[in-house]
């Protein structure tokens, strides 16, 4: 990928399970990283998608109906647009939360794996932790709304445990440069500080091509 270092996606997979397990969230299904014959690579456990589950839509309606947030307009055929909305639950606003957190730059609906039982899981994170803005989502329904106390806990403790010589900072440490794990830091500060979600920045594309 032409902005981010050659080499360095499964490290970054791996990054985002640590941090996803910092939060208590478990969103992240396990990733480590293994030697391979083309050299280290990272393994992440398979998840059974539940077919029947709907996090996103396509609606004629001008606003999102309930249990549902609006995303924006999609250019449904060349004379139609619809309007894109994603589901209004708690696993999905931690995701957009944990995406806030580790900038992530392609969060897909491909990427959203309901499992059966209902508990969320999220993959594909080899697209993140740019010292840059990078976040390009389709959650984008809780733009600008305030965080739920939940959310603004578990970024206080994660703040704590991004400190220098923690745990976490040092395992960080392993997988990412000094630059990108102090840009992790500075991003959980911005979110206690504003208590806020992120919103598009209309510096860079805020929905990921293709969205699927």
């Amino acid at each position: 990928l032409w902005d981010f270092p050659d080499g360095t996606l499964a490290q970054r997979e791996v990054a985002a399970y640590e941090i996803s397990e910092a939060t208590g969230w478990s969103l992240v299904p396990p990733t480590v990283l293994r030697d391979g014959p083309y050299g280290e690579g990272m393994v992440q456990l398979w998840i059974e998608a539940d077919p029947e589950a709907r996090l996103l839509a396509l609606t004629e309606d001008d606003e999102a109906g309930e249990g549902w947030k609006a995303v924006g307009p999609a250019q449904v055929d060349e004379d139609r647009t619809a309007l894109l909305v994603h589901a209004d639950t708690p696993d999905l606003r931690r995701l957009a939360v944990l995406d806030a957190v580790i900038n992530n730059g392609d969060r897909k609906g491909g990427h959203l794996l309901p499992a059966p039982g209902g508990h969320l899981y999220g993959i594909d994170h080899g697209v993140t932790f740019h010292v840059d803005d990078k976040l390009r989502t389709l959650l984008w329904g809780w733009a600008g709304e305030e965080l739920p106390a939940e959310a603004a806990g578990v970024l206080d403790s994660l703040g704590r445990s991004l400190a220098p010589g923690e745990p976490l900072a040092a395992r960080l440490a392993e997988l990412l440069t000094d630059a990108e794990v102090a840009a992790v830091r500075a991003r959980v500060e911005a979110l206690r500080s504003t208590g806020r979600h992120p919103e598009p920045s209309g510096q860079w594309p805020a929905i990921p091509w293709p969205p699927v």
